[in-house]
């Protein structure tokens, strides 16, 4: 057990055994509350985990005391331990199922007009009852013990009252008697733990997101040798250390976050950030651990390890959300306080009423057995949880990731988003966004001299003029010369072609025709910078237009939002011309465009737009910090830095802005998921408690039904599986290139 001795609050998870339904969850997150230090505690039915909020004075052994007095097991959950699955455990059950079934199927015989001696009837109903059935007493004692409900103490309430029922008439009639009721006790038993192991089953399907991202971290590490570079040696992943170069093989699993130092290849990042192609990497470029290299071998500085990777963080996002309870499950809490004992209550109305109307005493018991079995709150606690892992995880593979379930049920209201322009909805880096010949200059020729000045210089810049010249004739360079603050200049053939800024014009006094001179105007209005390709001897040939360009994907992330009634707003701190000039492209319209503004105008413009209703804010830059957290959700690129990833309540693992949509999309599927399930749970209940109160409902039959409820909450909330992202299926979409021909 571990003690905190900082002064810090502190998070503990617990894992927490032997909770059936709601009323448990409210019981055990009860008791904790009640430990002097304790500040929150969330309680999830699906994971079978509690997580808690305290000070550092309170230990782990408090914990594991106060649930242990609610009647309940625990364990703390070690931060490095991965999630397993207990197949064991989980063959049993089943075994257990399977021989319950087989010992109740022969007390079905008297319903089919079939004789079974009473006394074989009460042999297998005794084993069922006492044998398969201990699990509910155990459980129900454990509430009783601690002046508290479950599922556990209904069912073992109502089908002892069947069992007992039974035997009184066994013994009241000499064994004779064909009333006896074993089948309806023992099929109850059978049934529901028939449907506890389905819901177990269902329940590890949800977290195979989890289980899958575990799945990525390699177990070992190739690394150079720290005094002996020429030689490499294979360590366990947790010896490799910050500054360590891993050596990774073709086909091989990228060990750890780091940088390319040597080589290059591509690498399948598609299982961290839902890319769907390889992202080619060369040195200098990142790399993800649990990402496939492709066909080179690479040499990669470590950079971050342990629980300070990517990976890391995501497992630790995706954990919190499925830990987490949405705001709608706080409503479920309360109705399942006092769920247990009104029905306790409901029961013995039942049996009270039933025999005050001259019914008999089996009759009226079986009646209230039949509501008691009904009534079990299994799916009232799964609805949620299950659809909110179920929807965490699926958007988890597909690159989105959401913090908290409080911002994956708030998103679904999302009306409008407000997008920083730089790096989310534009590319972040300046390229050649226009290149425009003078009159009576022939466009190919004057690119192909430019391209071999440019040539000849490793600046961004140049380079996107270079690729702009893909495809026209190739000209050679020689004696280049940099003109500080001026431009760049070399001989192309007989020519001196110079590439300058409109500065160097004018010292040279060169004239600028009209028709370029409106061009060059009309491109620095919307923000770019303007460059000239001049020939000392002809005069001007040429401008270019550079700038930040949109992304390929963002028009139609703007358009795809529209559709699905969400507006759109632009708030960056360019320049007016340049902003308006993107929203433009985008079909943004000019009274949702707001430029020049400082990290805390964006943050006060994001909270006047509220009152259009729930805000989102989309940015990846320090500057977008505040207004992230002044939004309702935070939309963060992980492209960004990690202060506005950890402003964020969702952080999006690929720089594209249509997943903005996609996350919208999953949230409001989700909640539509929890909203069917809360609906099932509750009108399973409505609708079979009155049925079994007033005598409708066969015990059997109320067995059969809170089983199928419970599974078909969780059912439904596995549909969620099947949800795919629409965004970044093309290649341009993850490159997010500026345009290679200008017009």
């Amino acid at each position: 057990m571990s003690t905190a001795t900082s002064e810090n609050p502190r998070t503990a998870e617990l894992a927490v055994s032997g909770m059936t339904c709601a009323s448990c969850v409210a019981r055990v997150e009860k008791v904790l509350k009640r430990v002097p230090g304790v500040e929150s505690v969330a309680v999830n039915l699906a994971t079978e985990k509690a997580t808690v909020h305290a000070s550092a004075a309170v230990t782990d052994d408090q914990l594991v005391a106060a649930i242990a007095k609610a009647g309940y097991e625990a364990a703390p959950i070690l931060p490095e331990a991965p999630p397993v699955a207990a197949p064991q455990a989980f063959d049993r059950e089943l075994a257990a199922v399977l021989a319950s079934a087989v010992l109740t199927l022969p007390l079905l015989a008297p319903m089919l007009g079939l004789a079974l001696n009473p006394w074989l009837q009460l042999a297998l109903a005794s084993v069922v009852q006492f044998g398969f059935g201990a699990r509910f007493y155990i459980g129900g004692w454990r509430a009783v013990r601690a002046f508290a409900g479950n599922m556990d103490l209904l069912v073992a309430l109502g089908t002892s009252a069947a069992w007992g029922l039974s035997v009184y008439q066994m013994f009241m009639h000499g064994g004779m008697t064909e009333h006896l009721f074993f089948e309806a006790s023992a099929v109850v038993i059978t049934l529901v733990r028939f449907g506890k192991w389905l819901e177990a089953r269902a329940k590890r399907q949800t977290t195979d997101a989890i289980r899958a991202l575990n799945a990525l971290r390699p177990d070992k590490a190739r690394v150079r040798d720290r005094d002996d570079p020429a030689r490499e040696r294979e360590v366990a992943l947790a010896d490799v250390r910050i500054g360590d170069i891993a050596i990774v093989r073709p086909g091989e699993r990228v060990p750890v976050d780091g940088i390319v130092r040597e080589g290059r290849t591509h690498i399948d990042e598609s299982l961290i950030t839902g890319e769907s192609l390889p992202v080619a990497k060369e040195p200098g470029a990142r790399t993800t651990g649990g990402s496939i290299n492709g066909e080179g071998v690479i040499a990669i500085e470590t950079t971050a390890i342990g629980a300070e990777t990517t990976l890391a963080r995501i497992i630790r996002l995706v954990e919190s959300a499925q830990a987490e309870k949405a705001p709608i499950q706080r409503l479920v809490d309360r109705v399942s306080a006092v769920f247990v004992p009104a029905i306790l209550a409901i029961a013995l109305v039942t049996l009270g009423g039933w025999l005050l109307h001259g019914a008999d005493a089996e009759t009226a018991l079986l009646n209230a057995v039949a509501v008691l079995v009904i009534a079990c709150p299994c799916a009232l606690g799964l609805a949620t949880p299950t659809a909110i892992m179920a929807g965490t995880g699926v958007a988890a593979r597909q690159g989105i990731l959401i913090k908290d379930a409080q911002a994956l049920e708030q998103a679904h209201a999302i009306k409008i988003v407000a997008f920083d322009k730089t790096g989310t909805l534009t590319v972040g880096k300046p390229g050649l966004v226009a290149f425009d010949a003078a009159p009576g200059q022939d466009r190919d020729t004057a690119l192909a001299l430019a391209a071999a000045v440019q040539r000849m210089s490793e600046h961004p810049l140049a380079k996107a003029v270079v690729a702009a010249a893909d495809g026209v004739a190739r000209l050679d360079a020689s004696a280049a010369r940099a003109v500080a603050g001026r431009g760049v200049e070399a001989n192309v053939g007989e020519r001196r072609i110079a590439i300058g800024s409109a500065r160097w014009l004018a010292e040279l006094k060169l004239n600028v025709p009209p028709a370029l001179a409106a061009r060059a105007y009309e491109l620095e209005a919307q923000g770019n910078t303007i460059s000239w390709l001049i020939d000392n001897d002809a005069g001007v040939l040429a401008l270019f237009a550079f700038g930040d360009t949109v992304k390929p994907t963002a028009r139609a992330a703007i358009e795809r939002l529209a559709g699905m009634g969400v507006a759109s707003a632009l708030v960056t701190g360019d320049n007016e011309g340049s902003a308006r000039a993107v929203a433009r492209a985008l079909g943004i319209p000019s009274e949702r465009v707001f430029a020049q503004t400082l990290p805390d105008d964006k943050a006060r413009v994001v909270a006047s737009l509220k009152n259009r209703g729930v805000v989102a804010m989309a940015g990846d830059g320090i500057n977008d910090a505040p207004a992230l957290a002044a939004a309702d959700i935070g939309i963060a690129m992980a492209s960004g830095t990690d202060v506005a990833i950890e402003a964020a309540g969702v952080t999006l693992m690929r720089g594209d802005p249509a997943l903005v949509a996609d996350a919208i999309d999953i949230s409001r599927r989700t909640y539509r998921k929890i909203q069917q399930n809360l609906f099932w749970a509750f009108v399973y209940n409505l609708i079979g408690i009155p049925l079994a109160a007033f005598g409708l409902l066969d015990p059997m039959f109320a067995g059969a039904a809170m089983a199928f409820s419970s599974v078909s909450v969780v059912t439904n909330a596995l549909l969620l599986r099947t949800w795919r992202a629409q965004a970044g299926a093309a290649e341009e979409a993850r490159a997010g290139k500026p345009i290679t021909r200008p017009a």
